[in-house]
């Protein structure tokens, strides 16, 4: 079963079950997924790593909103963005670790030679590749710009 046809079941279960911080995530990702097989140069089916990519930028948006709506003492925005964030991180392949990170990106290191933070983007690209929706592309930064120094 796609990950399309999954969210309309889910969607319909949320609906009879009437939990609507679930629905409202629901809708999100079926939404998002609609805009991305629309968009110029799209297929009709998208690919596993597409969805990936949807769902990443939906999380992140609703990260990026919740620090706003914290930081403006805004609980009752912060509490819908974290609850929509919970249900679209299900979809999501797990995360890993910083530490797992941080043996990939040392791995990264030495396949590609780096010794300065000037080579940064030789090592971004291989662990972008292989770590793509499995870790925070901030995390893979950070780290990166730790272990070359």
């Amino acid at each position: 079963m796609s990950l399309q046809e999954n969210i309309d079941q889910e969607i319909k279960a949320a609906m009879l079950s009437k939990n609507a911080a679930r629905l409202r995530g629901l809708r999100a990702i079926k939404a998002a997924l609609l805009v991305a097989k629309t968009e110029k140069g799209a297929s009709e089916i998208l690919s596993v790593e597409a969805e990936v990519k949807v769902l990443q930028k939906l999380v992140k948006q609703r990260k990026e909103s919740a620090e706003i709506y914290q930081t403006q003492k805004r609980d009752d925005l912060y509490q819908i963005e974290q609850e929509e964030m919970l249900v679209i991180e299900a979809y999501l392949p797990k995360q890993m670790t910083r530490d797992e990170v941080s043996s990939f990106v040392q791995d990264a290191i030495q396949q590609s030679g780096a010794v300065s933070v000037k080579d940064m983007g030789k090592v971004m690209s291989l662990v972008n590749k292989e770590l793509a929706g499995k870790a925070d592309g901030r995390t893979i930064s950070e780290l990166v710009k730790e272990l070359l120094k």
